[in-house]
């Protein structure tokens, strides 16, 4: 689809024209009773059925398809993707929804089946002798998916990594991997435990409740809110949390990506919390995939929140957690 992002009038109207094409190839619909636009595709029903062609980001598509279809009181949904196709189909069996997810190849569609979660991955005991590092300095120690980082109010400021050229291990301290190679031949001969205190005394008076707008707040502001909550889970009527990884590692830290923390309710339950901001139609599945891969087949003992801030609790993301096999609750908290 590269040459029409500067006309998404165009995009959108050849996303749909292919929708109707593989529609009809493949399902022998020959016109959609409703066809409308799709933020991160297009969408059509016909014969009480939904097709979704998702095109920008599928892997975060079915949340908006789900929404779209609920919206046009259809309950089966075909959703077609060209990549992704497993983690959507996985996510897909945690609705009550009749939902097949096809993988587009071309003008073929194959059904496509859910995959596992990634393998564990074993933090190296050699970055983990930098924990006590990371906690002196101030910051909060987080690992996720093999990797430990130290994170400020939610904010990854330092990561342990192994260099891939000397095999060398060492914490690397700044926000983000370009700004770690730039801090790091900036400051390259200041002890790491007194760079990583420095950038902890600069980023923690900007990722405090009530700081004003400031490049650092800005970033991850989910898990931010996460911070938040785990400091007090009596806020979402919780009693103890702790943070999670997610059902898949993080791309980068710039896209805001939901976050994840597991723990106990008053009662001794255990359960999982989920941490977004803004409107998210896809923070349902990815939430019940979170549950998924931490608790595997004990779902029915498990619960599920969704937290978000006040303004963010829509009514779409209580209408797609009320349709989950085992549905979630929905928590809007005050901002600071």
């Amino acid at each position: 689809m590269s040459g029409l992002a500067d006309d998404p009038d165009r995009r959108s109207r050849l996303l749909a024209l292919t929708l109707q094409a593989l529609a009809r190839d493949n399902f022998g619909v020959s016109s959609f009773d409703a066809a409308t636009g799709l933020t991160r595709g297009a969408a059509g029903t016909a014969d009480n059925r939904a097709f979704v062609l998702v095109d920008d980001q599928p892997a975060r598509g079915l949340g908006a398809a789900l929404a779209w279809a609920s919206r046009h009181e259809v309950d089966e949904v075909h959703l077609i993707a060209s990549s992704a196709t497993g983690s959507l189909a996985r996510r897909a069996t945690q609705f009550r929804s009749r939902v097949t997810v096809w993988h587009r190849d071309d003008r073929t569609l194959i059904e496509a089946v859910p995959e596992a979660f990634p393998e564990p991955r074993e933090v190296p005991a050699e970055h983990l002798a930098f924990r006590d590092t990371i906690v002196e300095a101030g910051a909060r120690a987080s690992v996720e998916h093999g990797v430990l980082a130290g994170e400020v109010r939610g904010l990854e400021v330092c990561r342990a990594i192994t260099d891939p050229h000397t095999g060398a291990h060492r914490l690397e301290v700044g926000v983000g991997e370009h700004d770690r190679e730039a801090f790091g031949m900036l400051h390259g001969d200041t002890p790491t435990a007194d760079s990583l205190r420095r950038i902890v005394r600069i980023a923690d008076p900007h990722r405090s409740p009530g700081a004003d707008p400031h490049p650092l707040n800005r970033l991850g502001a989910e898990r931010s809110l996460r911070d938040r909550v785990i400091a007090d889970p009596s806020v979402v009527g919780l009693a103890s949390l702790d943070t999670a990884p997610p059902p898949t590692p993080r791309a980068n830290l710039k896209d805001p990506i939901p976050c994840v923390a597991r723990g106990l309710t008053t009662d001794g339950r255990e359960v999982v919390a989920v941490f977004s901001t803004g409107i998210d139609l896809d923070v349902v599945p990815f939430a019940a995939d979170a549950r998924l891969a931490l608790c595997g087949g004990d779902l029915p003992n498990t619960d599920l929140v969704i937290v978000v801030p006040e303004r963010d609790a829509s009514p779409v993301t209580t209408r797609l957690s009320e349709r989950l096999v085992h549905p979630a609750r929905i928590v809007g908290i005050r901002h600071p």
